[in-house]
């Protein structure tokens, strides 16, 4: 087992994929628990939902004051090694049983 002091300086996952996998797991987060869950600032975490969104691979709708986020599974990873794998695919084999659409 290793240590917190003898853990890698790097991630496994890009903070899009961790945005992600937030969302996954509860569609209502916020942005500030976004953040602090995988070690982003909230202006960090508001910049990766915005091109989550722009690119179509989440939607935001109102709910009073927060946001309620759904990730569109069906579509295509832009990533040349996940060869067009489909974005729900991909989160269910890295979270498991999640709350996906």
């Amino acid at each position: 087992m290793t240590s917190d002091k003898n853990a890698p300086r790097w991630s496994f996952l890009t903070n899009h994929a961790g945005v992600l996998l937030c969302i996954a797991n509860d569609p209502s987060i916020r942005l500030r628990e976004i953040g602090d869950t995988i070690g982003i600032t909230e202006r960090a975490a508001h910049r990766i939902v915005g091109e989550l969104a722009d690119a179509g691979y989440i939607t935001r709708q109102r709910n009073g004051r927060r946001n309620r986020y759904e990730i569109q599974t069906q579509l295509r990873l832009p990533d040349p090694l996940a060869r067009g794998t489909k974005v729900g695919d991909r989160l269910s084999l890295v979270a498991g049983q999640t709350r996906l659409r």
